[in-house]
This record gives C-alpha cells, structure tokens and sequence, in this order.
C-alpha cells in the first residue's frame, strides 16, 4: 500500500508528460479547433479515381485547378483529443494493458463498460419517448395552462422541466425543449429576447437531473465509485436539489431576468389560423414531412412565413399516442425495477443493465414493428415532401415551364432528370433499399430526346404535371440533384453530392449510393427507430472510455497521489464544511477544464478513493459525517457544473448550443458565461449551503468505513 501511495513517481519523466498530456487533452476538449493537412492533389486524385474504379465512391469531376495540394480539416474536438493522448502515452509506454484494461473494463468498483451499456440503453428508452412526441405535447399543454400570464408561464415551463428531467435526465428535454422554446419566443411580438427562456430551461434540466442515478452518467460513476444505493443516493440528494430548484425560481425571474423585454406580464402570441388548426400534424421524423415548410425555415429566420411555421409547430404538435404509452410504460417499469433490485441488493450485486438492456431492446423491436405496419403512410408522406421540396428548389433557381421548353441551348448548366431503371421505393411495395438513381445530363453531347412510348405522357405534359423537372443548379454550390421513380411514377428522392460526379459515364451503383440510399429508405420506413439512432450519443462511448483511461494513467503515475494528499490537507484545516464548500467549487472548475462533468466525475472520484487509502494506510479514518459531505458535494457540483462558463462542461452544453444554432439563436461564448455565473454561484451556495445542514443532521462523526 505504502507503493501505491507514493509521490516519487511523479519525478520520472513519463510521468510529467502523462501529466502534460492530460492538460492538454482536455483543453483541446474545452478548445476544439481543426488542423489543416496538405495532400499532393495528384494523390488525392488517384484515391479518388482508385475508389471510384472499385465502386466505392460516386466518380466525380476532379478540380482543373492549378493547386499543387488539397487541403483536409482534422478536426481534434473532445472524441479525438483524449484517444490521441491515449495512443501517444501508449507508444511512449507511460501506460500499457493495466491502464487499457482498468479504464474500459472495470478498476476500484467503477466498470466504464457496464457503465456505458446502461446509460446508453437508458438513452434509447428516453430518447424513443422523446421521438413519440410525448415531452413537445405536454410542453403545448403547459403552454395552454399558462396562458398569456407571462410569469405564470414562466413558472410553468420551469416547474415542467424540472420534473421531466429528474424523471427522464437532461437529454431528452434538452433536445425537445430547447427548440419548443426557441419556436415559442420566435412567434411571440413581445419576447424581444429568448435569453431568459432558453437559459432558464439549461440550468433547470441539469439541477433536475441531480436526483435520479439512471438522469445523468456522472451519476452512475459517482455511485458505481464508492458503491452507494440508488436509492440512498436519491434520499440524500432530493432535498438539496428540489430547494436550489426552489430558491432559484425568484432569483431568476425577479433579478436575473427581471426585464419585460426578456418575460413580458403578458405574452402576445400570433394565432394559428383555423385551416391550419384542423391539418393533421405530421410526424416530424418523417423525412421532408413537412415539404417546403422545412426549405422556407432556413431561409427566413424572421419572416412572417417563418413564424406560422414555428407557431404550427409547437400548437399542432405530432403525437404518436401508442408509442408514448408503450415508451412510458416501459421506462417506469424500467426504473422501478433497477431502484427496486438496487434496494433488495447484498454486497456483490449484478450489473444494472441486464435490467435495462432487455427493456430497450423490447421498445427497439416495438419501433421497429410499428414503422412497418406504417410504412405505406411514412413513404406516401416522405415522396410528397420530396417532390415539394424538388419543385421549391427547381423554381428558385429559376428553372420555369417556359424556360424548359426552349430546349438544351437555352439551359446550358441545367441537368435533365430521368428514372433509372432500377426499383425504387413505393408506398405500394415492401422490397428492400433501391438502388441508386440515375440522372443524364443535357449538357453530354451523346444525349438524345427519346420518343415517349405510346400512350405514355409527352415530357411536356409530365413537366406540367410536376413528374419531370429541368434544374439549372451551378454545379459547384448545389451539387448535382438526382431523382427517382417509384412504382406510381413520381420523384422519390432528391438529395445533393458535394462533388459532381463525372459525365459522359454510364451509372452504376456504389457503395456511396447504395449507403445512402440504404439510409433513406430506413428513414422512410423505420422514422422512429432512424431519429432515435441519430440522437444517440455515441460520441459519449470513445470519449469516456479515452477519459477514464487518462485518469488511470494519473493514477498510475502517482499524480492522483498527489491531488489526493492536497485534498487530505484542504480537509484537514477546514473539516466539513471546508470539504463541501471545496469539492462543490473545485468540482463545478473543473467541469469546464477537465473534460466536461464525466471526466470531472472520473477524476475526482479517483482522488477521493485514494483519500481514503491514505488514510486506511495511517490508520486514521474519515469520519462518516465528512466522508458523505465530500461525495454528495461533488455530485452537486458536477451536475450544476454543465451550466457554468464554458459550453464543453457537459456533453448536455454541446448538444444545447447547436440546437440553438439550428434554430437561428446563436449564442456566443462570453454570453454563456456572463449569463450562467450569477445563475451557477446561487444554485451552488444553496445546494452546499442544505447538505452542509443536512449532513450534520442526518451524520456523525463515526469513522467510515
């Protein structure tokens, strides 16, 4: 024990550039940035031809520039960065197997393994929730409920948040009501600013998703560290975040955003008109279900058009009322029966996702079954989006009845599009992904009008009944636009290439086309199951297991040893109260500059564990009132940590930023942090402020053990 704990190692020089490595890493997390990496264009032209030969790649029309070099952006962001650390520190051989093995399977009762599956089957379960359309339709029902009352609204919406995230975790909200909120501000003439709302529902997701081990993956680190119940987590935790959530409501709509321009008395929202009232909603994972509406969204921001479109969106919303009870139900019977198991547990216990694993899998195969027994509607509603969005784009770029008619000299830059001959999909048929489609272009001086068949429709008649369009699109902004046929004759797919691909070649499919028609036809037919998929966050898996394997080196290389015996003299000279008031500042710190929360969680657990070992080797031990004061701060910090003043201190951050972005709400750096601070600093004065109360209640000064 004595080796272990030992300081010295930190003198040799792998173990100062482990640690140097670590720093790195993790600002590149917090300051992601791209290298630039120059490739003769002659290779990159003979990779290209190369992939294009084996039918890998579409042909394409490679750049007549005068260019020596291709310029390729890697980028280095928070999945590459810690996993270049971790094959630098490996070539070097600072770490080897002990290190790769602790860190992904299982090391000081924490297995990032099971870790990952449960959390990443949890997230299936919230986020299909999610995709039924269940969190959009109950925020609509709290935006009935409060009316034009701006601050009953206001209170509303926060209260509904925070319940939903303490049930379900912070994702699920985030990607609902970030943008249920960005459309709400946009079609109010009063809300000058959606900075109240939008930082409000952030923060409120996050304190929410304190309470409940399976909310957040910090969590379950935290409590697979030093092996806390569930259920004991949550009765220690419950009452300091349900009175920060409770405190802070005032805080927030009387001081931080006490301005009417940002929460107005009274909210005056533009009304739906009754045609559009009585449409059906349309099932927003659908591709292209809402036709030109999605075209128009990103051109005008601000328009009048714009704002019915948003205002439909969250007064119309989609429901799909079978897969939101099925969802629920299996994510209440999920939880109850891990708390339940977690409860009755003596010593060894089995991993938490053998329980959450089935559970996801059942409600993966219910998707599943459902998209098919409504295929023939997703396909019908998907082709005529498509063929709305084709006839949008065709007319915006200046491509008319008239213009068509003049013939190939009039459109020297248009593409003519015809059906391949391969099957496509058809609302009618059940076959597989089609191949790829074709298209010819009226430049290619070995094309020639062919005569229609007899009794077929002329060309003429099937551009004025939309079936055949003439594009005149520069090929190097939009790419070169495909369409397909399907069994009843209309356009089925229309999709951009970044590269031309070549002229005057005979089509053929490659795995390019086949790959992306393969992906259009799941999105077609299995909506749910493909929007699902596609909010995993799979970037979580590579960038905790990286994590975890950085801290082991740490650990290794006697730094942990070295944070820990820091701590040991922190508590020392400021016992409990010292020690929650320094965990819940150093914890929230170093969510912004140690690799977001999960690292944050991973590292200061580690120092925590070697804490004790310290002390288990002087034979003098924690005492259970300081020992408990320690852990539940820093599980507060590191949840209240992900709205503090950098986007990277959560994956949750990351995810609200870009949703926002989408959404035409661009918030820059600075203005989270300016924000968040007084937001941040109240929240966690409240938060240590009950634990410091509670734990000199409810602990004593026994030792720990």
């Amino acid at each position: 024990m004595a080796e272990e704990l030992d300081t010295d190692r930190i003198k040799d020089w792998r173990s100062i550039i482990t640690l140097v490595v670590f720093v790195l890493a993790n600002i590149v997390v917090l300051f992601p940035f791209h290298i630039p990496i120059f490739l003769p264009r002659l290779l990159s032209n003979a990779v290209l031809r190369a992939l294009s030969a084996l039918r890998v790649i579409e042909p394409r029309q490679h750049d007549s520039t005068t260019a020596r070099f291709v310029r390729f952006n890697f980028p280095l962001n928070f999945v590459t960065a810690p996993l270049i650390a971790d094959l630098f520190l490996l070539a070097i051989l600072a770490i080897g197997r002990k290190e790769v093995h602790d860190g992904t399977i299982e090391a000081d009762n924490i297995s990032p393994i099971d870790i990952m599956v449960f959390f990443l089957t949890l997230a299936y379960i919230a986020i299909s929730i999610d995709a039924s359309g269940l969190i959009r339709f109950l925020a609509f029902k709290v935006l009935q409920k409060g009316g034009k009352v701006g601050h009953r609204l206001f209170f509303y919406l926060y209260a509904f948040f925070f319940l939903l995230a303490s049930c379900v975790g912070n994702d699920p909200v985030i990607l609902s009501g970030t943008a249920f909120l960005a459309y709400m501000t946009r079609v109010s003439s009063n809300i000058q600013h959606p900075r109240a709302w939008i930082y409000t529902q952030f923060a409120v997701a996050n304190i929410g998703s304190a309470i409940l081990v399976t909310s957040n993956p910090t969590n379950l680190v935290l409590t697979s560290a030093f092996q806390i119940k569930f259920v004991d987590y949550t009765a220690n935790m419950i009452v300091p975040v349900v009175v920060t959530g409770i405190v802070l409501f005032p805080f927030l709509l009387y001081i931080i955003f006490a301005d009417e321009a940002l929460v107005p008395l009274s909210i005056e929202m533009h009304e739906l008109p009754d045609e559009v009232k009585a449409r059906k909603p349309v099932n927003p994972n659908i591709p292209n279900a809402r036709g030109n509406a999605e075209e128009q969204e990103k051109e005008a921001a601000n328009g009048a058009e714009d704002k019915l479109l948003s205002l439909e969106e969250i007064l119309n919303p989609f429901l799909d009322k079978r897969g939101a009870a099925f969802g629920g139900v299996i994510m209440a019977a999920t939880l109850i029966t891990v708390l339940a198991l977690n409860a009755a547990s003596q010593g060894h216990t089995h991993p938490v996702f053998w329980v959450t694993l089935p559970a996801a899998f059942v409600l993966f195969c219910w998707d599943v079954a459902y998209g098919w027994h409504h295929r023939h509607e997703t396909r019908k509603i998907a082709r005529k989006g498509r063929e709305e969005v084709a006839r949008t784009r065709a007319e915006r770029t200046g491509s008319d009845e008239e213009s068509a008619r003049e013939g190939p000299e009039a459109h020297s830059s248009g593409a003519l599009f015809r059906p391949s001959s391969g099957p496509g999909i058809s609302d009618q048929g059940d076959g597989g992904p089609p191949e790829s489609p074709s298209a010819i272009s009226i430049d290619d001086p070995s094309f020639e009008p062919q005569a229609s068949p007899i009794g077929a429709p002329s060309l003429d008649e099937k551009r004025a009944s939309g079936l055949a369009e003439v594009h005149s699109i520069p090929p190097n902004r939009e790419g070169l636009w495909s369409a397909q046929q399907g069994e009843t004759g209309h356009p089925l797919s229309v999709y951009p290439s970044q590269d031309l691909p070549a002229q005057n070649q005979e089509h053929k499919a490659t795995l390019e086309s086949l790959a992306m028609n393969t992906h259009r036809w799941l999105q077609e037919t299995f909506p749910t199951v493909t929007t699902v998929v596609s909010h995993m966050p799979f970037p979580l898996v590579p960038f905790a297991f990286a994590m975890f394997i950085l801290v082991q080196a740490l650990a290794t290389k006697g730094w942990i040893e070295v944070f820990a015996y820091g701590w040991d003299h922190w508590v020392n000279r400021t016992g409990t109260v010292g020690a929650i008031g320094g965990m819940g500042f150093l914890s929230v710190i170093l969510c912004n500059f140690a690799g977001t929360n999960i690292g944050t969680t991973i590292l200061l657990s580690r120092v925590v564990q070697t804490w004790q070992a310290i002390h288990r080797a002087n034979n003098t031990p924690i005492s259970n009132r300081t020992f408990w004061a320690t852990v539940y701060s820093m599980a507060i910090g590191v949840n209240y940590g992900a709205f503090s003043t950098a986007f990277s201190a959560s994956l949750a951050g990351l995810l609200w930023r870009d949703i926002l972005k989408r959404k035409h709400i661009h918030v820059r750096s600075l203005d989270f942090a300016m924000v968040n601070l007084p937001i941040i600093a109240i929240s966690m004065a409240v938060g240590c402020a009950v634990l410091v109360g509670e734990v000199y209640i409810m602990r004593d000064n026994s030792p720990y053990e």
